[in-house]
């Protein structure tokens, strides 16, 4: 019963006829479920889908390392680990997806419960610890991949028993080059330990130095995903590296480890934050690497984003792209659509001609 609700939800998001009013009234049918359980039923009910362009308003279309995007509005790594619905994502108004965190072995992650659903905040905790299948085995399913509605991003990560973990994503960068529009490397999840020590100065330059090698002339651009919680002059080095490297953007941010404000009990549990209390903190960092930046590198907003004035102030701030993922779980599949035709509609009542011309207007 609880999955036919979610399929049913599904489909309705393909017709456009799920709305502010529908979701809530199935929303506690999918909250019965545990978080992860909901998650692959969701997925499941995505497969159902038919495959189609979501026809966007043309103001909202732009540019970013050669990429068009027909939407700002984005999926985050995350929902999509292995790459089994891309297509069908794109179709429910998302301007791009991004799947993964996808590594060269398979693994199976933390041990359950590992993804809390925090209602009162509007948030999730998870430390799901990069389970998937594998780089091979997403592989074969992009390979034949539509690519109807907008890119199709492959972030990748390293395995957690690994002696090498540089050497973990140039083998991401070799292996998935071919069928990525473009790459993220994901070097920001709080929930692999010491992950994010390659965010210091000397491992990054050192990781970043050996995936610019990797490259081949012609392939995908290569994203750089960093987290929201920054120590003094973090930006600045991070993008002086970035650059220095030739990474094409950089997303900011991942999950943080800090819990602003929580309200629910669930709010203890370890693992990355997102959602609502995520928003505040990836909006400052956005703005410490814009102002570090100083327009030389391209930007993606990610954290805390749930509407039209969430994606604006991004946008605004400096991030050419946006996206998110928890608010799909509070807000429903419309979300990413109601976005961007609330974005389109601001455009025309303030007289703008593409969101392009919004980036970094306040800044």
């Amino acid at each position: 019963m609880k999955l036919n609700l979610s399929v049913t939800a599904a489909l309705a998001a393909a017709k456009g006829e799920i709305n502010v009013r529908l979701y809530p009234i199935i929303r506690p049918f999918v909250f019965a479920m545990d978080a992860e359980t909901a998650h692959r039923a969701t997925i499941a009910a995505l497969r159902l889908l038919p495959i189609h362009s979501a026809h966007l308003p043309k103001s909202l279309c732009t540019e970013l390392a050669g990429l068009t995007f027909h939407s700002p509005v984005g999926l985050a790594a995350g929902f999509d680990k292995n790459a089994e619905v891309p297509a069908e994502i794109l179709s429910l108004g998302f301007g791009f997806v991004e799947v993964g965190t996808l590594t060269p072995r398979p693994q199976k992650g933390n041990p359950r419960p590992r993804l809390f659903r925090l209602a009162e905040d509007k948030a999730v905790i998870n430390r799901m610890g990069f389970n998937n299948c594998g780089q091979a085995d997403a592989f074969m399913r992009l390979e034949g991949c539509s690519r109807v509605g907008g890119p199709i991003g492959v972030n990748i990560g390293a395995n957690k028993d690994s002696p090498d973990r540089v050497g973990d994503y140039v083998a991401g960068v070799r292996a998935m080059s071919s069928v990525a529009d473009y790459l993220t490397v994901n070097i920001s999840s709080p929930n692999t330990p010491g992950l994010r020590a390659l965010q210091d100065q000397g491992a990054l330059d050192t990781l970043l130095s050996a995936i610019d090698e990797a490259r081949e002339r012609g392939g995908p651009p290569v994203f750089l995903k960093v987290a929201p919680d920054l120590e003094a002059g973090d930006a600045g080095r991070i993008v002086r590296s970035a650059i220095d490297n030739g990474i094409d953007a950089i997303i900011v941010s991942n999950t943080t480890v800090a819990r602003p404000g929580l309200r629910s009990d669930r709010g203890r549990e370890q693992g990355g934050l997102s959602g609502a209390p995520l928003k505040a903190l990836a909006l400052d960092a956005l703005r410490q690497f814009r102002s570090a930046a100083g327009g030389e590198i391209p930007l993606i907003g990610c954290g805390g984003i749930a509407t039209a004035d969430d994606a604006w102030d991004r946008i605004a701030a400096g991030a050419s792209l946006v996206q998110l993922y928890t608010a799909m779980v509070y807000e429903g599949p419309h979300v990413a659509r109601r976005i961007a035709c609330e974005l389109a509609e601001r455009l025309e009542r303030e007289g703008i001609e593409s969101i392009a011309d919004v980036i970094g207007s306040a800044a």
